[in-house]
């Protein structure tokens, strides 16, 4: 969707605000035995350092990667575009998602005997959270936000959202 660096710099930080605030408030009432108010704060704080995190390990790193490996597998203009959609999320994820909880283990529990352990326990409770966040609720709110900032004339991105006629 983005046609240039600027909205490219501006649909990753969408995705990794959003990304970000939903697996900070998981992670929170995980730690807390469930989701409450004071989930809230805790995430929060813990964006402040966890988004610019996301941003550069995303920009500069996955989501160049992601986007050749997923295309490698679908072709854009060839494909139906929900499939093309869900192959680069699921590609996003699978990169994101170990990187992102590395960084996490990094911080909260630091470097030990014990760090790949906690590592891939880690990746395990957060994947299917982030993929079912990223496929359901984050990338289709994402797209539409960046559709009416860069867009606002576009078709709606996923076919499925057309109006059908009424026979």
């Amino acid at each position: 969707m983005p046609k240039n660096k600027f909205q490219e710099v501006v649909f990753t930080i969408l995705m990794c605000f959003f990304m970000v605030l939903a697996m900070e408030l998981y992670n929170a009432s995980l730690l807390r035995g469930g989701l409450s108010g004071a989930c809230v704060p805790q995430a929060l704080s813990e964006m402040r350092f966890m988004l610019p995190l996301c941003f550069v390990t995303s920009f500069f790193l996955m989501d160049p990667l992601a986007q050749k490996i997923a295309f490698s597998q679908v072709t854009p203009g060839l494909d139906h575009p929900l499939f093309v959609t869900l192959v680069r999320a699921g590609v996003t994820v699978c990169l994101m998602c170990p990187s992102m909880s590395f960084w996490a283990t990094l911080i909260f529990h630091g470097v030990s005997w014990s760090f790949p352990a906690q590592w891939l326990q880690t990746v395990a409770c957060n994947f299917p959270m982030a993929l079912c966040w990223q496929v359901f609720f984050c990338g289709p709110l994402v797209r539409r936000i960046f559709r009416a900032l860069f867009h606002p004339e576009a078709a709606p991105a996923c076919p499925a959202e057309k109006e059908q006629p009424h026979t």
